[in-house]
């Protein structure tokens, strides 16, 4: 009679938490795997790299894309050129976010380095660009023409 207590012949009333515990680990293990599956934004044919690390998802941070058109988006706002200074100013210096380029491999070297030195003059002093891991452009790829041959 190992759950009474004393003398008293009352019961011993814990909570057993390892069945929570488990459910837990199994939703985050679900999280962990489905997070990078649900990503969204604009369209870009990204350079292909060995080495790629993934983007912080928290609110910490912003991702200018420049798109093969040489079109410059401020995550999902389109932004005129000459607009850009200010507005990385007030969105990424002023509140102190880090900053994130993403390039079509299309666009020309002159057009990203000109924002780059756009980004520069606003006073952002780090400045991360994405890049796509070619293991996964291979897949895509290889998805993307099994789709085409279907149709």
């Amino acid at each position: 009679m190992g759950m009474q207590t004393g003398g008293k012949g009352g019961y011993l009333a814990d909570v057993n938490v390892t069945p929570f515990v488990d459910v837990m680990l199994v939703l985050l293990i679900i999280f962990m795997v489905t997070a990078p599956m649900m990503t969204q934004g604009l369209e870009v044919d990204l350079p292909q790299t060995r080495a790629v690390s993934v983007l912080p998802k928290e609110n910490e941070s912003l991702v200018l894309t420049i798109k093969a058109d040489s079109s410059i988006f401020l995550d999902k706002y389109q932004v005129e050129l000459g607009d850009l200074e200010g507005q990385v100013k007030r969105l990424v210096t002023d509140q102190k976010k880090q900053l994130f380029l993403r390039a079509d491999q299309a666009v020309s070297y002159g057009v990203v380095v000109r924002v780059m030195g756009i980004i520069k003059a606003a006073g952002v002093d780090k400045l991360g660009v994405v890049a796509e891991d070619e293991k996964t452009a291979k897949n895509a790829a290889a998805a993307a023409a099994a789709a085409a041959k279907k149709k």
